[in-house]
């Protein structure tokens, strides 16, 4: 997941000129909120007459003893183009505004996914030519205050040039928005990738929850040259205590060598970003060692280096020789290893990588990461041995809470919105239970600050993704988070694009956005636009025990439950009261369906899809929505007690 970490400095919010300014989401191109009341704000001197003029309307106030200022204008059918006209000791015209419909789209990477990386993204910037649908991309900022306005952000109409940087998910559903009501889209993307919900909440929300306001307290409302200091001693603090020796680039040059010592180098998961392990959230350098042995046989043939993915930058060495680099963090390492470089016996591999920006090591499919020997292989992946030799200090959005709604979400409110598109978990799946009163918490927090009622809050449940081969045996922090994004359900208004089909267990990154998008649009076409329609797919309602078998009842079945193709049922599993799960055989019955196991007479409860990796699954209704994930016991999880701090 690419993150940009930066340091941010206190904005602010005093205004020294006199000429009347505005927020920055009002610019030129922009979109207003139909059929809404519509805030227009800024700032200008001390009691200053200022006069807002739109299509028909004009609006006169005066601005307070700090010179900000608000009216709201009268709601407006959809429409435009129109001029929005601000006028007070200076003059402020915005060109080529929209009325119509406008989604905020926030979360993290899978929601920043931009359009460029579609696999098909040539053919879909030749269909992009929607000047109807416009997008206003945040600038990814921190800040540990509210912030009045953003760093910088524009609107940009959907064409050939500027869809590149587009929201997959969110220009997808604006697109299917667009095609059904004809009138304009407005999509305000504010995304980071890699972040958890908490940096997303407001400081007053945390204050007021029972269950944060203790971990609030202990964060002071400090600036961001002292969480800097704080957080830069706690991570080389932390780096030196895992790895067991000092954090220095002294005497690297030899790590590449076959014959350095590497014995008292601590070890990591190869491929998995160190993100998600003992190395945690830094940015800086890395070396990584892995050991072989060859037979005299394999030396003789002609090798190549497969080292799957590595983020960002690495320099690779056999036996001391480079035989590759490389800065791109998408790209496969693919690399010949020159004859004569690898011996019988045992050989060493050195990666030196450089992290400049969010995820680091090597990361991918294990199947990608091998010497291949002209059709024959030897695998790499495993444990390798790692030391960190430099720590480039950056505040990450996640070491504090409510950094980016502080500069990222504060400055829109309370610009008029129909509603909110969220695609946000993977960050929090170490804490999945707690995410059960986080997430809705962050939900009543933007709508408390908005104050435009109880908007729709849509948002995606995660795919699969085969983090920790999490499964009902040993557990599943990805299932568990998709149960509490299931139990977000229950906060008004709200609804949940199920992803299980199109997901990716290799990739945290799957590239199928335009399903997730019309989803997400068929969600709000039901719910918001009158256009009715089945929107979503089975969920769990029921179960009854009946002997050997459990009967599981469901709603949301459309017009009934079905399997592509009538396949088998797959992915059930069932326990009794030792809690010990067994893949169990299901069928479809009246739109009911019958689980049961010869190993399991006396059952309790049914999982399903209850693993990282869901693959397999393949519940659906008849409209070929995917059923979400569930269990029906309600036995401790292994992430119950695990709770959000800050590192101090």
């Amino acid at each position: 997941m690419k993150k940009i970490f930066v340091l941010l400095f206190i904005a602010s919010g005093f205004w020294a000129n006199a000429n009347v300014k505005m927020p920055l989401v009002f610019s030129d191109g922009m979109v207003l909120q139909r059929n809404k009341p519509i805030p227009v704000w800024g700032w200008a001197d001390a009691n200053e007459k200022v006069q807002i003029q739109f299509n028909k309307q004009t609006k006169t106030i005066i601005a307070d003893k700090n010179g900000k200022w608000m009216v709201k204008l009268d709601a407006e059918k959809a429409g435009g183009p129109f001029e929005l006209t601000v006028s007070g000791n200076n003059k402020i015209v915005i060109k080529d505004v929209l009325v119509g419909e406008v989604w905020v789209c926030s979360g993290q990477s899978n929601m920043e996914f931009q359009m460029y990386k579609l696999p098909d993204f040539e053919v879909q910037k030749e269909q992009s030519n929607e000047p109807m649908i416009r997008q206003f991309l945040v600038a990814q900022d921190l800040s540990g205050t509210p912030k009045e306005d953003l760093k910088a952000g524009k609107w940009a109409v959907s064409d050939k040039e500027n869809i590149k940087d587009f929201t997959a998910v969110g220009y997808f559903f604006a697109k299917k928005i667009y095609a059904e009501l004809k009138i304009p889209i407005g999509i305000i993307n504010t995304s980071w990738g890699g972040t958890c919900v908490e940096t997303w909440t407001s400081r007053e929300t945390f204050q007021k929850s029972d269950e944060f306001k203790d971990m609030i307290a202990g964060v002071p409302s400090v600036n961001m040259d002292a969480i800097f200091e704080t957080y830069k001693k706690s991570l080389l603090g932390n780096i030196e205590k895992i790895q067991g020796f000092p954090v220095t680039e002294a005497n690297q040059d030899q790590f590449k060598n076959p014959d350095f010592n590497d014995a008292n180098w601590p070890e990591i998961k190869v491929p998995s970003l160190w993100e998600n392990q003992q190395i945690g959230n830094i940015d800086g350098v890395v070396w990584m060692r892995k050991t072989i042995t060859l037979t005299a046989e394999q030396v003789k043939k002609e090798a190549v280096l497969y080292l799957s993915k590595v983020d960002d930058e690495d320099q690779t060495y056999v036996n001391g020789v480079q035989v590759g680099t490389n800065n791109i963090w998408e790209a496969k390492r693919i690399y010949k290893i020159p004859a004569g470089v690898l011996k019988e016996g045992t050989n060493v591999i050195a990666v030196k990588i450089t992290d400049y920006t969010g995820g680091g090591g090597i990361y991918g499919d294990p199947a990608d990461l091998k010497i291949d020997f002209n059709g024959s292989a030897v695998a790499l992946d495993g444990l390798w041995k790692f030391n960190v030799v430099n720590v480039k200090v950056s505040v990450s959005p996640n070491s504090y809470p409510s950094l980016l709604y502080n500069a990222m979400v504060n400055p829109l409110v309370p610009y008029a919105i129909q509603g909110v598109l969220w695609y946000q978990g993977e960050a929090n799946v170490w804490r999945a239970s707690q995410y059960k009163k986080a997430f809705p918490l962050m939900i009543n927090d933007w709508r408390t600050k908005w104050n435009q009622g109880n908007f729709p809050f849509y948002f995606v449940q995660l795919s699969t993704f085969d983090e920790q081969g999490g499964n009902s045996k040993k557990g599943s922090r990805w299932a568990e988070l998709r149960e509490a994004q299931s139990e977000t359900l229950k906060v008004l208004n709200t609804g949940m694009a199920v992803t299980t089909d199109i997901g990716n267990a290799k990739d945290i990154h799957p590239t199928n956005k335009k399903d997730v998008g019309l989803r997400l649009s068929a969600i709000a076409l039901n719910n918001v636009y009158g256009k009715k329609q089945v929107c979503s797919g089975p969920t769990f309602k029921s179960q009854e025990i009946k002997g050997n078998q459990i009967i599981l009842t469901f709603e949301n079945i459309g017009s009934g439950l079905s399997t592509p193709n009538n396949t088998e049922l797959k992915g059930f599993e069932i326990a009794g009261a030792d809690k010990i799960f067994h893949s169990a055989k299901a069928i479809i019955k009246d739109n009911k369906i019958i689980v049961s196991s010869e190993s399991v007479p006396d059952p309790v409860a049914v999982h399903y899809g209850w693993a990282d990796d869901d693959t397999e699954i393949n519940l659906f209704n008849k409209e070929k929505f995917p059923a979400s994930p569930f269990r029906t016991d309600n036995w401790e999880m292994i992430t119950a007690k695990e709770k959000y701090n800050v590192s101090k």
